[in-house]
Protein backbone atom coordinates (compact mmCIF):
# COMPACT_ATOMS: atom_id res chain seq x y z
CA UNK A 1 0.00 0.00 0.00
CA UNK A 2 3.17 2.41 0.89
CA UNK A 3 4.42 1.62 -2.82
CA UNK A 4 1.47 2.49 -4.56
CA UNK A 5 0.33 5.72 -2.62
CA UNK A 6 4.05 6.37 -2.88
CA UNK A 7 4.09 5.83 -6.71
CA UNK A 8 0.78 7.97 -6.81
CA UNK A 9 2.11 10.87 -5.41
CA UNK A 10 5.23 10.75 -7.96
CA UNK A 11 2.50 10.48 -10.62
CA UNK A 12 0.70 13.86 -9.39
CA UNK A 13 4.05 15.45 -8.59
CA UNK A 14 5.17 14.88 -12.72
CA UNK A 15 1.20 15.48 -13.72
CA UNK A 16 1.76 19.53 -12.02
CA UNK A 17 5.34 19.73 -13.15
CA UNK A 18 4.50 18.81 -16.75
CA UNK A 19 1.00 21.39 -16.07
CA UNK A 20 3.88 24.07 -15.30
CA UNK A 21 6.05 23.57 -18.38
CA UNK A 22 2.90 23.97 -20.75
CA UNK A 23 3.19 26.77 -22.82
CA UNK A 24 2.42 30.67 -21.72
CA UNK A 25 0.92 32.75 -23.67
CA UNK A 26 1.43 36.59 -23.94
CA UNK A 27 -2.76 36.43 -23.07
CA UNK A 28 -2.09 34.26 -20.23
CA UNK A 29 0.12 36.93 -18.72
CA UNK A 30 -3.12 39.48 -18.79
CA UNK A 31 -2.13 41.37 -21.55
CA UNK A 32 -4.98 43.23 -24.04
CA UNK A 33 -5.05 42.36 -27.45
CA UNK A 34 -3.07 45.24 -28.85
CA UNK A 35 -0.19 44.45 -26.65
CA UNK A 36 -0.01 41.00 -27.83
CA UNK A 37 -0.34 41.63 -31.34
CA UNK A 38 3.05 43.71 -30.97
CA UNK A 39 4.99 40.95 -29.11
CA UNK A 40 3.92 39.11 -31.93
CA UNK A 41 5.13 41.21 -34.33
CA UNK A 42 8.66 41.57 -32.94
CA UNK A 43 8.62 37.43 -33.32
CA UNK A 44 8.57 36.77 -29.03
CA UNK A 45 6.55 33.77 -29.65
CA UNK A 46 6.36 33.62 -25.76
CA UNK A 47 7.21 35.40 -22.29
CA UNK A 48 10.46 34.78 -20.88
CA UNK A 49 10.78 33.46 -17.45
CA UNK A 50 10.89 36.92 -15.91
CA UNK A 51 8.32 38.16 -18.03
CA UNK A 52 6.11 35.41 -16.55
CA UNK A 53 6.78 36.06 -13.05
CA UNK A 54 6.60 39.93 -12.88
CA UNK A 55 4.04 40.59 -15.70
CA UNK A 56 0.89 39.07 -14.03
CA UNK A 57 1.97 40.59 -10.26
CA UNK A 58 3.04 44.30 -12.52
CA UNK A 59 -0.81 44.20 -13.63
CA UNK A 60 -2.46 43.65 -10.20
CA UNK A 61 -0.57 46.70 -9.21
CA UNK A 62 1.97 45.50 -7.22
CA UNK A 63 5.84 46.77 -6.69
CA UNK A 64 8.59 44.21 -8.53
CA UNK A 65 12.05 43.59 -7.62
CA UNK A 66 13.53 41.55 -10.40
CA UNK A 67 16.69 39.70 -11.23
CA UNK A 68 17.27 38.30 -14.82
CA UNK A 69 20.54 37.92 -17.43
CA UNK A 70 20.97 40.38 -19.62
CA UNK A 71 18.77 39.28 -23.35
CA UNK A 72 16.61 37.82 -21.04
CA UNK A 73 13.65 40.60 -21.76
CA UNK A 74 13.91 42.42 -18.59
CA UNK A 75 12.62 45.47 -20.22
CA UNK A 76 9.41 44.18 -21.49
CA UNK A 77 8.86 43.07 -18.28
CA UNK A 78 8.48 46.50 -17.26
CA UNK A 79 7.57 47.89 -20.43
CA UNK A 80 4.65 46.06 -21.24
CA UNK A 81 2.52 46.60 -18.11
CA UNK A 82 3.62 50.18 -18.05
CA UNK A 83 1.84 50.47 -21.48
CA UNK A 84 -1.30 48.32 -20.37
CA UNK A 85 -1.59 50.71 -17.50
CA UNK A 86 -1.12 54.03 -19.94
CA UNK A 87 -4.15 52.63 -21.82
CA UNK A 88 -6.15 52.03 -19.13
CA UNK A 89 -5.22 55.53 -17.56
CA UNK A 90 -3.60 57.92 -20.77
CA UNK A 91 -1.67 61.06 -19.34
CA UNK A 92 1.52 62.78 -19.53
CA UNK A 93 4.41 62.14 -17.79
CA UNK A 94 2.85 58.84 -16.75
CA UNK A 95 6.05 56.94 -16.08
CA UNK A 96 10.06 57.90 -15.24
CA UNK A 97 12.75 54.75 -16.00
CA UNK A 98 16.65 55.45 -14.42
CA UNK A 99 19.18 53.71 -15.80
CA UNK A 100 22.88 54.67 -14.87
CA UNK A 101 24.36 54.88 -18.42
CA UNK A 102 23.24 56.63 -21.87
CA UNK A 103 23.17 53.80 -23.83
CA UNK A 104 20.75 51.82 -22.23
CA UNK A 105 18.40 54.60 -21.97
CA UNK A 106 18.32 54.92 -25.71
CA UNK A 107 17.39 50.97 -25.67
CA UNK A 108 15.02 50.87 -23.32
CA UNK A 109 13.29 53.90 -25.29
CA UNK A 110 13.49 51.60 -28.82
CA UNK A 111 11.83 48.97 -26.62
CA UNK A 112 8.85 51.19 -25.26
CA UNK A 113 8.45 52.53 -28.76
CA UNK A 114 8.53 49.28 -30.65
CA UNK A 115 6.26 48.02 -28.03
CA UNK A 116 4.23 51.47 -28.06
CA UNK A 117 3.87 52.20 -31.71
CA UNK A 118 0.12 51.13 -32.48
CA UNK A 119 -0.82 52.95 -29.33
CA UNK A 120 1.05 56.20 -30.17
CA UNK A 121 3.15 56.64 -26.94
CA UNK A 122 5.59 59.34 -26.78
CA UNK A 123 9.37 59.19 -25.35
CA UNK A 124 11.57 60.99 -24.08
CA UNK A 125 15.65 60.30 -23.36
CA UNK A 126 16.75 62.57 -20.35
CA UNK A 127 20.56 62.07 -20.06
CA UNK A 128 23.87 63.63 -20.34
CA UNK A 129 26.41 65.12 -22.72
CA UNK A 130 23.42 66.29 -24.71
CA UNK A 131 22.16 70.07 -24.89
CA UNK A 132 19.91 71.24 -21.87
CA UNK A 133 17.94 73.67 -23.56
CA UNK A 134 16.98 71.23 -26.45
CA UNK A 135 16.15 68.37 -23.56
CA UNK A 136 13.83 71.38 -22.01
CA UNK A 137 11.66 71.76 -25.32
CA UNK A 138 11.25 67.66 -25.69
CA UNK A 139 9.86 68.09 -21.89
CA UNK A 140 7.81 71.30 -22.41
CA UNK A 141 6.18 68.56 -24.90
CA UNK A 142 5.09 66.39 -21.86
CA UNK A 143 5.80 62.54 -23.07
CA UNK A 144 4.39 59.74 -21.69
CA UNK A 145 7.21 58.30 -20.96
CA UNK A 146 10.63 59.46 -19.42
CA UNK A 147 14.14 57.51 -19.75
CA UNK A 148 16.80 59.13 -17.91
CA UNK A 149 20.33 58.96 -16.15
CA UNK A 150 19.71 60.33 -12.79
CA UNK A 151 22.18 63.50 -12.65
CA UNK A 152 20.74 64.71 -15.94
CA UNK A 153 17.36 64.14 -14.58
CA UNK A 154 18.09 66.34 -11.35
CA UNK A 155 19.63 68.87 -13.49
CA UNK A 156 16.19 69.48 -15.24
CA UNK A 157 13.55 69.26 -11.87
CA UNK A 158 16.35 72.03 -10.52
CA UNK A 159 16.45 74.24 -13.46
CA UNK A 160 13.61 73.37 -16.03
CA UNK A 161 10.92 75.64 -15.00
CA UNK A 162 7.33 73.78 -15.16
CA UNK A 163 9.00 70.30 -15.07
CA UNK A 164 7.91 68.37 -11.93
CA UNK A 165 7.15 64.34 -11.80
CA UNK A 166 4.05 65.03 -9.54
CA UNK A 167 1.69 63.17 -11.46
CA UNK A 168 3.93 59.88 -12.31
CA UNK A 169 2.39 56.61 -12.18
CA UNK A 170 5.33 54.36 -12.39
CA UNK A 171 9.00 54.50 -11.23
CA UNK A 172 11.49 51.89 -12.70
CA UNK A 173 15.09 51.83 -11.24
CA UNK A 174 17.02 49.16 -14.07
CA UNK A 175 20.59 48.72 -13.96
CA UNK A 176 23.53 46.35 -12.63
CA UNK A 177 22.98 44.68 -10.11
CA UNK A 178 26.76 45.70 -9.56
CA UNK A 179 25.88 49.16 -8.91
CA UNK A 180 23.04 49.63 -6.77
CA UNK A 181 23.32 53.68 -6.85
CA UNK A 182 22.52 53.60 -10.71
CA UNK A 183 24.44 56.42 -11.23
CA UNK A 184 22.79 58.64 -8.26
CA UNK A 185 25.05 61.55 -6.55
CA UNK A 186 24.87 61.47 -3.51
CA UNK A 187 21.38 62.45 -1.83
CA UNK A 188 20.12 62.18 -5.29
CA UNK A 189 17.28 59.52 -4.72
CA UNK A 190 15.80 61.23 -1.73
CA UNK A 191 15.87 64.62 -4.22
CA UNK A 192 13.78 62.41 -6.53
CA UNK A 193 11.08 61.31 -4.13
CA UNK A 194 10.45 64.78 -3.25
CA UNK A 195 9.70 65.72 -6.54
CA UNK A 196 7.10 63.11 -7.21
CA UNK A 197 5.19 63.18 -4.14
CA UNK A 198 2.06 60.73 -4.49
CA UNK A 199 1.16 56.91 -4.86
CA UNK A 200 3.43 55.18 -7.34
CA UNK A 201 4.02 51.63 -8.70
CA UNK A 202 8.01 51.22 -7.72
CA UNK A 203 10.06 48.30 -10.39
CA UNK A 204 13.55 47.76 -8.87
CA UNK A 205 15.00 45.44 -12.03
CA UNK A 206 18.70 44.37 -12.01
CA UNK A 207 20.53 42.44 -14.65
CA UNK A 208 23.77 40.13 -13.38
CA UNK A 209 27.10 41.05 -14.71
Amino acid sequence: MESEENESNETQDTETQNTNEKLVTWEDLGLVDVLCKACEQLKWKEPSKIQRESIPLALQGKDIIGLAETGSGKTAAFALPILQALLQNPQRYFALILTPTRELAFQISEQFEALGSSIGVKCAVIVGGMDMMSQALILAKKPHILIATPGRLLDHLENTKGFNLRALKYLVMDGSRSNPQYGFRSGGRQDIKSYSKGKKNIFVFCYND
